[in-house]
């Protein structure tokens, strides 16, 4: 049973960053409905990293304290009260609320969960089951992205609000019936110690070149695929096409991630993965930007490679989070770092390289951007290979 309770958690966390991934489609409903303004839509859509940004360490600390289980549930079950809540708002302000309670949820349902798989698995499986696990997040994009237009045009987006918050209370439901309870002595364990967790992580050197390597990996993947389709719509693709296209380079993403797990599993150097993943985005960026608009076939290849390649960069920090936390009792801690940084890429990412295309005049030095944080990773990438547990 390990492996299929392994799988439901990874199913929650799908479950969760399906509130991240549920606004994009969603906007134009939301503008006619509410009056929503496009800032309006970039503070809905940053919302959620907001509270990754800023607390997610300490919210890392405190889920260890609270138990993986329990704040799994926990947070499953804030995801749908907000997102039900949210369903029934009448102005920007009510949607921003639950948004904002959105966030914290979401942290309370990814931060415990690369723990709780390893707990539920073989040692022989924790590798490749981390590959797994890295893919929730473009999996839940692209399930967004694709059912979430459809959606709202059969139906209305405060459904599809209540849909996914109704989502997130069945594997509440689940989580609670099929994952058994810790033993007392590992309760009693986690009961204490949230600030020595804190203080015991941020002293560690692996959990900050790993949260940095996450910070360089997600600046490049939000900023390029966060604007395809601005892009496609500059490269006269027609309105159709635009929300397929994304959700492909949103899901081939899966596939890095779920063979960093294989290949980690057969005994590759974590370090090379990585290197590999960083080397593809930054060569890809440059096919994808730097090459003449006409050659459109090329350019998608290349955002493809971008997106598939460089998957494989987290699915092996989630799997090396696991071996660089400094105890059994900071994962959760250290995992919240990551998330953390990597919350911060994504927030930073978008306005840079929507400043450098207003500067160009087009998206064609998006690459100086993204080849920058490529090379940053690559070197950071460096500085993992020398840790003592890495050699």
């Amino acid at each position: 049973m390990s492996l299929p309770r392994a799988l439901l958690v990874i199913s929650a966390g799908v479950a969760a960053a399906l509130h991240v991934g549920k606004l994009p489609p969603a906007v134009a409903a939301l503008q006619q409905s509410l009056g929503l303004s496009l800032v309006d839509a970039g503070f809905l859509l940053s919302m959620v990293q907001l509270a990754g940004m800023t607390t997610a360490v300490v919210m890392g600390a405190w889920v260890d304290t609270l138990g993986l289980r329990r704040s799994i549930v926990a947070g499953l079950s804030v995801l749908a009260a907000a997102s039900i809540a949210g369903g029934f708002a009448k102005t920007p302000a009510m949607l921003l609320a639950t948004r904002a309670m959105e966030g914290f949820g979401f942290l309370m349902v990814v931060l415990p969960a690369p723990a709780l798989v390893r707990a539920l698995v073989p040692p022989g499986r924790v590798n490749t089951m981390m590959g797994v696990w890295g893919a929730y997040m473009p999996f839940a994009t692209a399930m967004a992205m694709l059912a979430g237009a459809h959606w709202i045009a059969a139906y209305d987006w405060q459904t599809w609000w209540w849909a996914i918050g109704a989502l997130s209370a069945v594997m509440a439901a689940a989580i609670t019936v099929f994952i058994p309870p810790p033993p007392p002595h590992v309760v009693q364990a986690r009961a204490a110690g949230l600030g020595r967790r804190l203080r015991t992580t941020l002293a560690t050197r692996g959990p900050w070149l790993l949260a940095l390597a996450f910070a360089c990996y997600s600046f490049q993947w939000l900023a390029v695929v966060g604007f395809l389709p601005t892009i496609y719509e500059h490269a006269g693709i027609p309105p159709g096409k635009r929300g397929w296209l994304t959700a492909l380079a949103a899901a081939v993403n899966i596939v890095g991630n779920v063979a960093a797990g294989r290949l980690l599993h057969r005994g590759l150097r974590p370090v090379a993965l990585i290197r590999i993943g960083y080397v593809a985005m930054g060569v890809a960026g440059i096919v994808a930007f730097a090459t003449p608009e006409p050659w459109f076939a090329l350019r998608f290849a290349a955002v493809l490679a971008f997106s598939m390649v460089g998957g494989l960069i987290p699915g092996t920090l989630f799997s090396l989070a696991l071996r660089l936390a400094p105890d059994e009792r900071t994962v959760s801690t250290t995992v919240g770092w990551m998330q953390q940084w990597s919350a911060l890429g994504q927030f930073i990412g978008p306005p840079i390289v929507a400043w450098i295309a207003s500067v160009a005049g087009g998206w064609q030095l998006t690459w100086v951007a993204t080849g920058t944080a490529a090379l940053l990773g690559l070197a950071l990438s460096y500085a993992l290979g020398r840790l003592p547990l890495l050699r």
